[in-house]
């Protein structure tokens, strides 16, 4: 009777946690803006094939045809920290702590950008495939949920993610 209960109510918090986090946004298609300093503007490539996944650019539309970094834009990371303050951080932390899920400090030393573009815009199918993804799966026992990102809020939040890491 109590493995039952505590059974549901694990279900329960769990289902909350995931309420909490998510937004029922119709997701966009929005492209990386060529105004952005750093990112250039380019059609999103076609999906890899599946027996060639890349694990240091994950399941997604992203490349490093598609996405190049410069010098840290103030401009976009103080949007990412605004989007982050809405989406993330009742999740997140900015620092090496896991709250919900893992801290964000150190995120852009471990990850490629583009990994983390992905991630960040297409979290199912990256757990679904990705060991890394699968590994913090295992860790914080929650799936992030998608959030519907546009293209330019993932953006803005990479570059607050450098921001915290000391990016110049």
């Amino acid at each position: 009777m109590n493995k039952s209960l505590l059974t549901i109510a694990g279900v329960i918090a769990t289902v909350s946690i995931l309420v909490a986090c998510g937004n029922n946004q119709a997701p966009s298609n929005h492209t990386i803006p060529s105004g952005a300093a750093d990112a250039k503007e380019t059609p999103a490539a076609a999906a890899a094939d599946p027996s060639e996944y890349d694990p240091k650019r994950g399941e997604g539309k992203f490349n490093d045809g598609n996405l190049t970094l410069g010098a840290l834009n103030a401009g976009m990371a103080e949007k990412g920290q605004s989007i982050a303050a809405t989406k993330c951080n009742s999740c997140h932390k900015q620092t090496d702590e896991k709250l919900v899920g893992p801290g964000w400090k150190g995120v852009t030393t471990r990850r490629t950008p583009v990994w983390i573009m992905n991630f960040i815009t297409n979290p199912d199918p990256m757990i679904n495939k990705d060991p890394e993804a699968q590994a913090m799966l295992e860790i914080c026992l929650v799936r992030m949920p998608n959030q519907n990102l546009s293209d330019d809020e993932a953006r803005n939040l990479l570059e607050y993610m450098r921001q915290i890491d000391g990016a110049k």
